[in-house]
């Protein structure tokens, strides 16, 4: 099968109802020769990432605005660490108001077609759109995605320990005393051209950068702590949400057996009430041979 052709294809499957998705992918495999293995190892998503999938396919410019604010966030945090200016602030509430809007965009699409929308899936579905971009396909989510916190940012600590050192460096250079190379001898024996007094130490240069080593430290103590809060959040949520899920199928459970009861109850109930309607008609039918043996006797 070409390749773009199969990848149309695959695409496809994704755009599927969840109930529709293995039946489909079977019969793609079916007709696709060599990448018939492939498309057998193909995963069927889980509610959560259907849901984000389905605003990948259907609802794009929401999709496409959370993954530019989420790019954004990590770039300005690239930008703070190596020790640019930039609004993490500012930076994170759009990234916020991206997700918001594309949680609601999931949920609608669940409701649209029939599915409930959970606490725990919307747990899943929010921790998922936090964490993109992810390493799989664009709309061909596989599983349920959790915020990586601080190594999302690829490069961040080498970058910061870099522009740690490169202050460092600035200090040292600004604070050690600075030699100049002696001159050669001069042609005279015995005599030595003298030496040159050191460069002054600039107090302003001084200053300017012990600032910048501070906030640069001071900056990456406070990412670090954002990034252990997220992942701390992100892991109780992971926590909460499988809670809930086991409460959920407990809870289902314990209806089917209460429904098997009730249904066995009232099975009984109306062999019971069948029971006691046939002892009536036959004691009506012996009342009624009595009362013909009595007319009989008086005759």
């Amino acid at each position: 099968m070409p390749a773009r052709r199969l990848d149309d294809e695959i695409d496809r499957l994704y755009r599927l109802a969840p109930d529709e998705f293995t039946p489909a992918r079977n019969a793609l495999a079916k007709g696709a020769g060599t990448d018939a293995p492939a498309i057998k190892a193909l995963s069927k998503p889980p509610i959560a990432a259907w849901a984000v999938n389905q605003v990948h396919w259907r609802q794009p410019d929401v999709y496409n605005a959370l993954i530019t604010a989420a790019r954004t966030l990590r770039q300005t945090h690239k930008e703070i660490l190596s020790g640019k200016a930039g609004d993490v602030r500012a930076a994170g509430k759009a990234h916020e108001g991206a997700v918001d809007a594309a949680l609601k965009a999931a949920l609608g699409q669940l409701t649209s077609n029939g599915h409930p929308a959970t606490d725990s899936t919307r747990q899943a579905i929010a921790t998922t759109l936090r964490a993109l971009p992810g390493d799989e396909p664009p709309g061909r989510l596989t599983r349920a995605l959790q915020p990586g916190g601080f190594e999302m940012l690829a490069g961040l600590s080498i970058g910061a320990e870099g522009h740690r050192a490169d202050v460092q460096k600035t200090v040292s250079a600004a604070t050690a005393p600075s030699r100049i190379k002696k001159p050669a001898p001069s042609g005279k024996a015995g005599r030595k051209a003298p030496e040159a007094p050191p460069t002054p130490v600039d107090p302003k240069a001084l200053a300017r950068a012990r600032e910048a080593a501070a906030k640069a430290a001071r900056e990456l103590r406070e990412a670090e702590h954002t990034a252990r809060r997220e992942e701390f959040e992100a892991a109780r949520a992971a926590r909460e949400a499988e809670k809930a899920t086991r409460q959920l199928q407990q809870a289902r459970e314990a209806l089917a057996a209460a429904e098997q009861d009730v249904e066995t109850a009232e099975a009984s109930a109306a062999d019971a009430e069948k029971t006691r309607d046939a002892a009536q008609q036959r004691a009506d039918a012996a009342e009624r041979a009595l009362d013909a043996a009595r007319k009989r006797s008086k005759e």
